[in-house]
């Protein structure tokens, strides 16, 4: 019998926070590209991550885009919202204001900046995680965030009853299989890493917590379809055209690089808010390129 204590699976993209060239706040261009992402066929949003940019936010810009997402959602599909706070005591009132908005649950990351040990991690998603009674997804991406969740630490975390998935990116699809051999069916294992989703996909996971596919919904719907029904044939032609464009979600300025490409694909505008700043010169030209093929070379579904 499974023990998996969660029913979250299949695409929970990433969204971003759409803002006018101001940097204020776009919430009609965020519902917008929203209502696209649900016609699309997600299963969830996830709102508020990295590529949300939720740290640089202010408290009440978060509740904000958080509170739009729910009423556009309108409980169509969940609408999780990243916790992405530099203290553990910041991120426990940020899960108890954002539980009052209608959230089905939360993505939970480790406290920014420090590098917390190994007992310091599991103390501050334990304290977290039942500052709420919603269920989690933690956040598992030591590339980014310098704190690794292992195997052993997710078993040490299975008697928390809330935690029931896992986004995992830290870039190595063997760790699935460790994670499959230490606590079985546990928790639903979500892939991260947008350019190892088919791979990931094989070794077996859950759901996937897309990233470019924001820019590209329908055909990112489809590539996860074919990976559910197990034609890895047509698939893996898909992924072909794909991973150009899946490239853009492991780089440095990925939220800038896949911004241009929600704009490009007309689904919402490239600005960003400070400290990143829009493309320019040689790199924009490079990334463009790259978009521009996937666009004319999309396949046809």
């Amino acid at each position: 019998m499974s023990s998996k204590m969660a029913e979250w699976a299949d695409v929970f993209p990433a969204v971003s926070t759409q803002f006018k060239k101001d940097q204020s706040l776009d919430l009609k261009a965020t519902t917008k590209h929203i209502e696209v992402l649900i016609e699309s066929g997600v299963s969830g949003l996830i709102m508020l991550g990295s590529l949300g940019e939720n740290t640089t936010l202010e408290p009440s810009e978060k509740l904000e885009v958080v509170q739009c997402a729910v009423k556009t959602a309108n409980g169509r599909v969940p609408v999780l919202s990243g916790v992405a706070e530099i203290t553990t005591a910041g991120a426990c009132r940020y899960v108890q204001a954002v539980e009052k908005l209608g959230v089905a649950g939360f993505m939970i990351m480790p406290a920014m900046i420090y590098k917390a040990d190994r007992s310091e991690a599991l103390a501050h998603f334990r304290a977290v995680g039942s500052a709420t009674k919603l269920p989690w997804m933690l956040y598992n991406n030591p590339l980014a965030y310098y704190v690794d969740v292992t195997p052993s630490m997710l078993n040490e975390l299975s008697n928390m009853k809330n935690l029931v998935a896992l986004k995992e990116s830290c870039g190595d699809t063997r760790r699935i299989t460790d994670i499959h051999n230490e606590v079985g069916d546990r928790y639903s294992i979500f892939t991260g890493v947008d350019n190892l989703a088919l791979e990931s996909a094989i070794v077996g996971i859950d759901g996937w917590v897309a990233g470019t596919g924001i820019a590209f919904p329908k055909e990112n719907q489809y590539f996860w379809e074919l990976t559910r029904a197990g034609k890895w044939h047509e698939a893996r032609e898909i992924y072909r055209w794909f991973t150009p464009l899946l490239h853009l979600d492991v780089h440095l300025k990925f939220v800038q690089y896949i911004k241009l490409a929600i704009q490009e694909a007309g689904l919402g505008k490239e600005w960003v808010r400070a400290p990143r700043l829009p493309l320019v010169g040689e790199e924009r030209e490079r990334v463009l390129k790259i978009i521009h093929t996937g666009l004319e070379k999309r396949p046809k579904i």
